[in-house]
């Protein structure tokens, strides 16, 4: 790896260490309701949002009142986006007079933008209306990424409080987090990415002149046996939109989801090397800076500082695996004349020259362990184990920061069950924090870490067998069972990414994925509650000699080996169905 490389890596990952401090602390502060510097702007904002919804915010919940609000929150989320995508055809705001999508489309769009997955089976631009993008997809970025954090707040207070059933008042959590952290981060974003040139209009699309006239034939289907018609292509339409605000609360709330069909790739959503940088900053920022915060409100920031640790620790070998196999391309360069120079420029195939082959590695690195699931290359495009490391990240169960909320949450699923393995180790009984872990929380952990292996694999197998999944497959083979694969693991651990070369917009692949979607998200997050309604109840133990410090190198160490394990363990047989064969297949044809 070049010094370059080196110089861009070090740079944003030293912007994420100075800014993981303040925003930590910040967040901290807002979820535990002490006054912050934005309380004389927004909290009578605050205040008239309890009174029109009849919110009394001191009263306390318990882990199943929290569930079911969150899920009768998001039921109605579901209902307001899948409305409004079926009377697009007869709303305002739709300039091109797009019309609605249809059921499963919307069914499938509506399930991944309510659940953080942002799963796109659609190009933006060329089906959805302003309206839609704005008032649907730009308002459900922030309602989900305030659900998975007010989750993971929840579980925090399970840990810190004791005796008690209160987890804090789930409608006050997602509000809060929206107006004092979300709203005020987009809005700085937004502006940034603005004068970088990301657009922000509501404008008509723009028909513009070729300054070079393109040639193409074109077949008539009704006549089969007519020879092709030689047409002439001499203007564009050009897409305009809300841009602006729509990538940054995607970036900020690790939604991922894009206004355009090509995702960050475009020009109009990421123009310039330093609007690139910007983004990928905004992925990182809240989830590792949530790692401070849960220092903080659990007055030990050595624990959150361990987690941070063993997330670096995490993502730092693939991201330079991954940076390395770009950059060096794929082996049947060497075949082709000048391949030198090819080799050089390593595996440009699927990628946009402004950033190159190091940030578009850097980016699917960033962006599948962080549950974003936003692309600014063809990850279809990417050598077998460059798109292999991108598929294992997320198939480790959303824990390398993960997605806002998400990803802490379920890291603190794997420290519960490697407590619980060192104790069986050392003949002690597991504490974390204080708080006895025992047969209850080890169950839910259990089982909300086996769920997405069991909703991938599975669908995945069905997907196989189906003569309706095999045909959404136009890469037959390795690669075509790769890009399954890829689907479903990006499905279940609400990621969004996908390979470009499965056709996934039809009737099949958008119901069963909604319903991996669904698994991915609830049947997680309704155990974590659980468990954190399970924890608060319990008296806390104080620290002895016989306690095992979960702070330390070497539970880091434990911690690290009990989540690649899992990982590796359990997808290991169809990485090698998938990407590894075809990998070898390159490399011995």
């Amino acid at each position: 790896m070049d010094g370059n490389s080196i110089l861009q890596i070090a740079a944003l990952f030293s912007c994420i260490g100075l800014l993981i401090k303040p925003l930590g602390l910040y967040m901290a502060t807002v979820y535990e309701r002490k006054p912050c510097f934005l309380d004389n702007t927004l909290k009578p904002v605050e205040i008239w949002f309890y009174k029109i919804a009849t919110i009394d915010p001191e009263q306390e919940m318990n882990w199943k009142e929290y569930a079911c609000s969150m899920l009768i929150f998001n039921f109605f989320g579901f209902l307001a986006l899948y409305a409004l995508q079926r009377l697009q055809i007869f709303l305002p705001l739709n300039p091109e007079t797009f019309s609605s999508p249809t059921p499963d489309l919307a069914f499938n769009t509506a399930v991944s933008f309510i659940t953080n997955a942002n799963w796109q089976a659609y190009s933006g631009e060329n089906s959805l209306s302003y309206l839609t993008q704005m008032l649907g997809l730009t308002v459900q970025n922030f309602l989900s990424a305030a659900t998975g954090m007010s989750i993971l707040i929840a579980f925090i207070r399970g840990l810190q409080r004791r005796e008690t059933s209160g987890l804090g008042n789930f409608w006050v959590d997602t509000l809060r987090c929206i107006l004092y952290v979300l709203l005020p981060l987009s809005i700085l974003f937004a502006i940034l990415l603005a004068s970088e040139g990301v657009i922000q209009n509501l404008n008509d699309y723009q028909k513009i002149e070729l300054t070079e006239k393109i040639q193409y034939t074109e077949e008539n289907p009704q006549k089969p046996n007519a020879a092709p018609q030689t047409k002439i292509l001499t203007e564009q339409l050009v897409p305009m939109g809300p841009v602006a605000s729509q990538v940054a609360i995607k970036q900020l709330g690790t939604n991922g989801g894009g206004f355009f069909g090509a995702n960050s790739a475009h020009p109009f959503e990421n123009p310039t090397p330093f609007s690139n940088f910007l983004e990928m900053l905004a992925i990182l920022l809240i989830p590792a800076s949530l790692c401070y915060t849960y220092g903080v409100m659990i007055k030990n920031r050595r624990q959150g500082l361990a987690i941070l640790a063993t997330m670096f620790l995490l993502l730092i070998p693939p991201l330079f695996i991954d940076i390395t196999l770009e950059k060096n391309g794929t082996p049947n360069l060497s075949k082709i004349n000048d391949s030198q120079v090819l080799i050089s420029n390593g595996n440009l195939e699927g990628k946009e020259t402004r950033f190159g082959p190091l940030s578009s590695a850097l980016w699917a690195t960033i962006t599948t362990a962080t549950a974003n699931g936003s692309v600014n290359a063809s990850l279809d495009s990417f050598t077998p184990l460059g798109g292999l490391i991108s598929m294992w990240l997320i198939d480790l169960g959303e824990v390398i920061f993960g997605g806002v909320g998400s990803g802490l949450y379920q890291m603190l699923l794997f420290i519960i069950i490697a407590v619980f393995v060192s104790g069986l180790m050392v003949g002690r009984t597991p504490e974390y924090l204080g708080k006895k872990i025992e047969a209850y929380e080890i169950k839910m952990a259990s089982f909300a870490i086996i769920v997405m292996p069991i909703t991938v694999l599975t669908c995945t197998a069905i997907c196989i067998v189906l003569e309706v999944g095999q045909s959404a497959i136009s890469n037959p083979g390795a690669h075509g069972f790769t890009e399954i694969l890829y689907a479903f693991s990006s499905m279940a651990n609400n990621n969004g990414s996908a390979f470009a070369g499965l056709n996934a917009n039809t009737p099949f692949f958008n119901t069963v994925g909604g319903i991996a979607i669904l698994m991915g998200r609830y049947w997680i997050a309704i155990p974590v509650l659980a468990i954190a309604g399970s924890l608060a109840r319990k008296k806390t133990t104080p620290f002895g000699p016989g306690t095992l410090p979960t702070d330390s190198p070497l539970f880091i160490a434990v911690l690290i080996g009990v989540i690649v394990i899992i990982g590796a363990l359990i997808f290991f047989p169809a990485f090698s169905l998938g990407p590894i064969i075809e990998h070898l297949m390159i490399v011995n044809p």
